[in-house]
């Protein structure tokens, strides 16, 4: 058994070297081919000085060489960080600066935007530009043409690269304004890889979906457990992902057996997308993730595709997947499903604000320990330290756990129940975003004095948000204007999609903002 990622493709590789292992409309790469070319990136990598331990940038569309770039940059020693492609460059550069990217993998095209993100300096050695053309440099560093690497060596460098070592670092929404980068290595992945691929009998015929982007956890399932079991995974092109019907008529012209996904996403592939008129016949798996699962919603998946098995996963970021639970018939009712039992040598714990075990039935709050749990947020102690605690697991026996701010129950049957989040934490498209942080976007612009950003359901995206703005002394500001203040920073899904001005924000008897109220005037006054 494989304790690094990149084995797993050097494995398949010399078990499969002519079967695909990357399927994109613009070409496909076998495992041969996978393995030949990254490991050509990871020679270049290792020449222009990346060594074990750093952390190579991706700010690229998904594509062939986005595959090749993560293999690369795990070949080289270092670790993966994928950056969301349509985010603006003051957040690519951020990230870049935060975690002290050593490299950055990016397309041609992308130069000039590069240049703006780094204007304020970043530590890398060098940029790899993707596609035709480009600059000789960026940002002062030098640009290695993507045609370079065919003058390298096809065999991976030497590097002692060792389990524990960081595989890749996931940026997500922070409470405190700022993105903050998730911490996970080989062991914390693979521990989940080989309990998904042995759990759902991933084989070398299977066609795996690829929906969710590179930046979003879903998609380690998407990619590694492929190359676990010397399958093709089929990255959905990006010019497609966002329309439904396209995402819908790609899965089946494609005859894909394994699809993973937020239920928004199958929310919009079924109510606009014409799934239901189209034929599931070679869906063999369907899991779902990142939001709750509305029981009307997989009722009419499972009709149309009764012979796939489906699976909800639960886990965030910084655990990826902890529990799971296979639903072996459609539900009877508009019961919440359960998000199961641990797996992946997982623990879990629901404890009370005392952190004593809650008694069987009642709701606490979960806590995970195991093999998935993350190693901490890069270069932020104090929240480390907060979210990984140690706790009693046995009577005169500690562990750190992470703590997940969801609110949970026990069932009789054992499974664990979904109740509801301690913070201001939600789900928008299967992204995590910390209002918070969108607030904080907001108060920077001269023309706010005072702005709440809230969630109102969806059934079709999990929430979409909304804000409630007081404008500055003397200042009018649009929402329009707004929105593309909070674009320059923001990733799209995370910008309010309506702006409310009000006089003054409702008030609790604290004189904390009343957020419940604003919710219902939300629900009053709809977008």
């Amino acid at each position: 058994m494989s304790t690094l990622l990149h084995r797993l493709l050097a494995e398949s590789a010399a078990r499969h070297p002519e079967r695909d292992a990357v399927v994109l409309p613009e070409g496909r790469l076998s495992y041969a081919a996978l393995d030949a070319e990254s490991s050509r990136l990871a020679r270049s990598l290792a020449a222009h000085g990346v060594r074990r331990g750093d952390r190579v940038g991706l700010w690229l569309p998904k594509s062939l060489e986005a595959v090749v770039a993560l293999y690369g940059a795990m070949k080289a020693g270092a670790a993966y960080v994928p950056i969301d492609p349509a985010a603006p460059p003051a957040r690519l550069g951020f990230i870049a600066r935060d975690c002290s990217v050593a490299a950055l993998i990016s397309a041609a095209d992308r130069a000039g935007a590069l240049e703006q993100a780094f204007a304020e300096g970043a530590p890398m050695r060098a940029t790899w530009l993707a596609g035709s053309g480009g600059p000789l440099q960026v940002a002062g560093r030098p640009a290695v043409p993507w045609s370079a690497l065919a003058a390298e060596p096809a065999t991976a460098p030497d590097v002692a690269v060792v389990d524990g070592d960081i595989a890749y670092v996931l940026y997500t929404s922070g409470s405190t304004g700022e993105p903050k980068g998730v911490t996970l290595t080989h062991r914390n992945a693979l521990a989940f890889v080989d309990w998904a691929a042995a759990t759902f009998a991933i084989a070398p015929g299977d066609r795996l979906s690829n929906h969710a982007p590179f930046h979003f956890d879903l998609s380690t399932f998407d990619l590694f457990a492929a190359a676990h079991a010397g399958a093709a995974v089929y990255p959905v092109p990006p010019r497609i992902a966002a329309f439904p019907a396209a995402v819908a008529r790609y899965m089946v012209e494609q005859r894909l057996t394994v699809w993973y996904a937020t239920p928004s996403t199958l929310a919009l592939m079924l109510g606009r997308g014409g799934l239901d008129a189209l034929d599931l016949s070679a869906l063999r798996v369907l899991l779902f993730a990142g939001e709750v699962m509305p029981a009307p919603l997989l009722r009419r998946l499972m009709q149309l595709a009764p012979q796939a098995r489906f699976a909800n996963l639960y886990g965030p970021t910084e655990t990826n997947v902890c529990t799971w639970h296979e639903v072996t018939a459609p539900p009877a009712d508009d019961a919440p499903l359960p998000i199961g039992k641990p797996c992946c040598n997982d623990e879990a714990f629901i404890l009370d604000d005392a952190m004593r075990p809650v008694p069987e039935g009642e709701p606490g709050e979960l806590w995970v320990r195991g093999a998935t749990v993350m190693q901490g947020y890069w270069g932020r102690p104090e929240r480390t330290a907060l979210a990984l605690q140690p706790i009693e697991i046995a009577p005169g026996l500690s562990d750190l756990a992470y703590r997940t701010g969801d609110v949970v129950r026990r069932r009789p049957d054992g499974d664990l129940e979904f109740l509801g989040r301690r913070d201001h934490q939600v789900k928008v498209r299967g992204y995590r975003v910390e209002l918070g942080e969108v607030e904080a976007a907001l108060h920077r612009h001269p023309g706010v004095g005072e702005a709440v950003v809230f969630a109102v359901p969806d059934p079709e995206v999990g929430a979409r948000l909304r804000a409630a703005v007081v404008a500055a002394t003397g200042a009018a500001p649009t929402a329009a204007e707004l929105q593309q203040h909070c674009a320059a920073t923001l990733p799209r899904y995370m910008v309010p999609e309506s702006i409310d001005f009000m006089s003054h924000l409702p008030r609790t008897s604290s004189g904390k903002i009343d957020r419940r109220a604003l919710a219902g005037v939300s629900r009053e006054n709809p977008a």
